[in-house]
């Protein structure tokens, strides 16, 4: 008797109908949300690269750091760290997949950066422009990269981008 009891139970919760009460977003609609555009080409103006040390003070810190609110330092005079919605600038934590002078926690993804500008700008292999567009969007020359797209999707501005360009080709 106890176990007809359990299979009538069973079989009542095993027929009911749940559906209206299981979450169903639409996946098409959250992909396309979350799609890239397409990979862009960008010019790196005239005046990008700047032995200011406010400019490379900006790049430093945005290599360094990824959210404004848990950023370890202030940000330096220049950077907007509060977006005008309100919300926290995120920046580019570099160092999460990149190694270069003075690193700490640094990841090995990404190609070592130390000594950027002696072994590849001074020795004529890498020019400013190519380090400008690996950070603007990396997709370009290399479809599969794991690199954030900064530009294109509007995670950094042209200044920000300049920035972090002139600390990587700067001398540390």
């Amino acid at each position: 008797m106890r176990i007809a009891i359990m299979l009538g139970i069973a079989t009542l919760l095993g027929a009911a109908d749940l559906s209206s009460v299981i979450e169903s977003p639409d996946a098409t609609a959250i992909l396309k949300k979350d799609a890239l555009p397409a990979a862009k080409s960008f010019v790196m103006p005239e005046g990008c690269i700047s032995e200011d040390p406010a400019a490379i003070a900006r790049g430093k810190y945005i290599f360094h750091n990824l959210n404004g609110k848990d950023a370890k330092d202030p940000a330096p005079e220049g950077l907007v760290k509060i977006l005008p919605d309100g919300k926290e600038k995120q920046f580019g934590n570099c160092v999460a997949c990149h190694n270069i002078e003075g690193a700490k926690g640094y990841g090995n993804i990404g190609p070592d950066l130390s000594n950027y500008k002696g072994l590849y700008v001074d020795s004529g292999a890498r020019k400013h422009e190519f380090v400008y567009q690996k950070i603007a969007d990396a997709r370009v020359d290399n479809p599969t990269t794991h690199m954030t797209i900064n530009m294109t999707n509007g995670l950094m501005n042209e200044r920000e981008v300049c920035d972090l360009t002139s600390y990587i080709v700067s001398k540390k």
